[in-house]
């Protein structure tokens, strides 16, 4: 079997930055541990694959190399622009069904917009001397807050870690044994992050998700829908300008509204090819 496959830089204004993801459309739905297996040997953060149900309405599921994930951002965006720019050309907005309801994407200037669901979060009281094990892991200090920003099994709780500066987080170098360190409260992954510091920047973040088999995500859509309510609560802005700072990077505008946070950012094309299974 053969298909087209692109992979696109989300969240990158040029190829080289920002988040790869790879896209492959399908007529009809492979066998999960098919795509698993590509996702797998693409060996990129998420593998997206997408089936056309109707007029720009799509059914989309996005795969880490270890194991299908319940949303992913980057992946949604990058899907989009592919539709947009490569394989459904007429269409300004696009609905894709996924594991986590319907995200809509559409065309707009300065990046596509993307609607996603907020995950809210609240504090967290880890038990005694995680903090510690996990500033080591971290190879920093230990971060002054700790938040859950859902409820659920291992893979669908996120724990965000607020460090004082932006330089903190920058320094973080995290060690082979985080992911079981986040194990101990049953968290998948890990949000480090940190008031922006100054103009031009809110916030300042960093996503770490070993249990799905990716140490460090260059920029993460789906993080910033738990970022952004836990930010803009915090600042009382609506708006933020967020950075992640991965060493790629990337640069993402939030907006706060309620039930659904909503994120625009660039695309860039990278690859063009056809794989065969």
């Amino acid at each position: 079997m053969k298909f087209k496959m692109w992979q696109v830089d989300a969240f990158a204004s040029r190829p080289l930055g920002g988040n790869p993801a790879a896209i492959v459309p399908l007529e009809g739905w492979l066998d999960a541990s098919l795509m698993q297996a590509i996702a797998a040997e693409n060996n990129v953060a998420e593998t997206a694959f997408f089936v056309k149900t109707g007029p720009g309405a799509y059914d989309l599921r996005w795969f880490a190399p270890g194991r299908e994930v319940d949303l992913c951002g980057h992946a949604t965006l990058a899907s989009a622009w592919i539709l947009f720019n490569k394989t459904d050309t007429a269409l300004n907005e696009v609905r894709f069904m996924t594991r986590s309801g319907e995200l809509v994407v559409t065309r707009g200037e300065g990046g596509n917009v993307m609607s996603l669901p907020s995950a809210e979060s609240e504090a967290f009281t880890p038990p005694a001397g995680f903090a510690d094990a996990l500033a080591a892991s971290l190879h920093g200090p230990a971060p002054k807050e700790l938040h859950i920003s859902a409820k659920g099994g291992a893979g669908a709780r996120a724990l965000i870690a607020v460090w004082e500066t932006p330089e903190q987080v920058k320094a973080l170098n995290p060690a082979a044994d985080l992911s079981d360190v986040l194990m101990q409260v049953q968290a998948g992954s890990l949000l480090a992050t940190a008031a922006g510091g100054g103009a031009p920047y809110d916030m300042v973040s960093r996503f770490f998700a070993p249990y799905y088999g990716v140490p460090e995500d260059p920029v993460t859509g789906s993080a910033h829908a738990a970022l952004t309510p836990f930010w803009s609560k915090r600042l009382g802005k609506k708006q933020l300008k967020a950075r992640q700072a991965s060493a790629r990077g990337g640069d993402l505008l939030c907006t706060y509204e309620g039930e659904r946070t909503v994120l625009q950012g660039d695309c860039a094309l990278y690859l063009t090819g056809e794989i065969e299974v």
